[in-house]
């Protein structure tokens, strides 16, 4: 049986507030500790704020990086992914997820939210992320809400039936 750890990517805007990045940062460190593995971007605002958090706790953080810089990463990171895909690079992040969380809302942000609900079947948890309505104003349902990184942690850790 293979026992891989479960990977959760962190999704976030590059110009995160600070509340963001304070979330980011205990997200990242609730899920070192939780024993999972960081997905992320690999770049600056919540994707570096999530690898300081995971990297401070003794957590393994990957980062899926849409462009070859080697100078564009952020600090945290264990491994990079450099994809030279662009924003398509999103659906590499997503498929590679056991569950997402997302912190904060940004146009790539909602890319990858949407990526994840369209995807299904994975955990999908949101810390003051996007909402979205349909036309008639009505909420999407495609993420949980939380209110706190342990709230987001819990959810996203939780075992899901097959």
């Amino acid at each position: 049986m293979n026992r891989l750890r479960p990977q959760i990517a962190v999704c976030g805007p590059r110009d995160c507030t600070e509340s963001d990045d304070r979330a980011a940062r205990e997200v990242g460190r609730l899920l070192a500790e939780g024993g999972a593995t960081v997905l992320c971007g690999g770049g600056t605002g919540v994707m570096a704020a999530v690898a300081a958090g995971a990297s401070q706790a003794g957590g393994l953080v990957i980062g899926v990086r849409p462009d070859t810089e080697r100078g564009a990463i952020c600090d945290g990171l264990s491994a990079v992914l450099f994809t030279a895909m662009g924003e398509a690079r999103n659906a590499i992040l997503i498929e590679s997820a056991d569950a997402i969380i997302v912190i904060g809302g940004s146009w790539g942000t909602l890319s990858e939210l949407a990526l994840a609900n369209r995807r299904g079947g994975v955990p999908v948890v949101s810390i003051n992320g996007w909402r979205v309505v349909d036309a008639n104003g009505d909420d999407v349902h495609g993420s949980r809400p939380a209110a706190t990184p342990a709230e987001a942690v819990a959810w996203a850790l939780a075992p899901t039936e097959s």
